[in-house]
């Protein structure tokens, strides 16, 4: 059984006790932070749709990669800390805004606590899916507690690499790590479900985030993510990476993506038949939209 006296949510395993104060890798004790919580508008069509995502930022991360465009939130731990019936509460009153849905980002840290509080929201009336948006940096064990509080899972799948995956999120064996994990995602969600205005019910969406130098591995995890689940799950290959100041010691990472380079992707994954995906348009990389691969 997993707890918060001898740390083992995540795969850093770090055995730390969380309950007096002791911090690991994460950079998370036992109360919950939170960094933002409201409507937000830029997900993929399907979880934000007109009435916008119940978004709940975390603070703090158990992958802090060195790219992170939430530095401040991820890795400087900046937020509010709550308990657990305040963050109930946070929950019912993103419902009560009209959200599609309640939206854990980076979320893996606090789990616990999460379920906790999605335990007293349902008893006081949450009723809307809740989507687990993470890093993908998962442990099975986590997943599996998981079972019947999420609805929809929105992982990372980051690298295929690992040598990439260690310089740039000291994520060892990251791949095989996120793909047992996604497996337990889709053996508990299943197949995509939508209502009729298009709003995802249940199911998974792998995003993808190109990185600078890593077009093989943007090839290979496209590989993987089709050949084995096929239309079973979206992919969501996205061209925003931007360089932050904190890359500047690795100079692989000081550039944007090559228009060029992700239509070629594009065009890759057209070619393999992939229908169930999103794709961000080259002019606005903020802007997600789903183009059945129509340029």
């Amino acid at each position: 059984m997993q707890t918060l006296t001898c740390c083992e949510i995540c795969p850093r395993g770090c055995k730390v006790n969380r309950l007096s104060g002791e911090i690991g890798f994460c950079g998370a004790d036992a109360v919950v932070k939170i960094a933002r919580a409201d409507l937000h508008f830029w997900e993929e069509p399907c979880i934000s749709g007109e009435n916008g995502s119940g978004t709940v930022f975390f603070s703090s991360c158990n992958m802090k990669c060195i790219f992170c465009q939430n530095f401040p939130i991820s890795t400087c731990n900046k937020g509010v800390e709550m308990s657990v019936a305040e963050l109930c509460e946070k929950f019912l009153a993103l419902q009560k805004k009209g959200a599609n849905n309640i939206n854990l980002v980076t979320p893996t840290h606090y789990v616990l606590q999460i379920i906790a509080a999605l335990d007293l929201a349902k008893g006081k009336g949450l009723d809307i899916p809740v989507v687990y948006n993470s890093g993908g940096y998962e442990s099975v064990s986590t997943i599996k507690r998981l079972s019947g509080y999420v609805d929809i899972y929105m992982p990372d799948i980051k690298y295929f690499s690992d040598k990439a995956a260690v310089e740039y999120s000291s994520a060892p064996d990251y791949f095989n790590i996120a793909s047992d994990a996604l497996s337990e995602m889709v053996k508990q969600v299943g197949k995509p479900v939508f209502d009729e205005k298009g709003i995802m019910k249940k199911g998974v969406i792998v995003r993808h985030m190109m990185l600078p130098g890593l077009l093989s591995d943007t090839r290979k995890i496209i590989d993987y993510l089709y050949d084995t689940y096929g239309d079973d799950i979206f992919i969501s290959l996205m061209s925003q990476y931007t360089p932050m100041e904190s890359v500047r010691e690795h100079p692989k990472l000081c550039r944007r993506i090559d228009p060029k380079s992700y239509d070629t992707v594009v065009k890759y994954c057209m070619d393999k038949g992939i229908k169930n995906a999103f794709i961000q348009s080259g002019a606005s990389a903020s802007e997600s939209f789903i183009p059945d691969f129509e340029i």
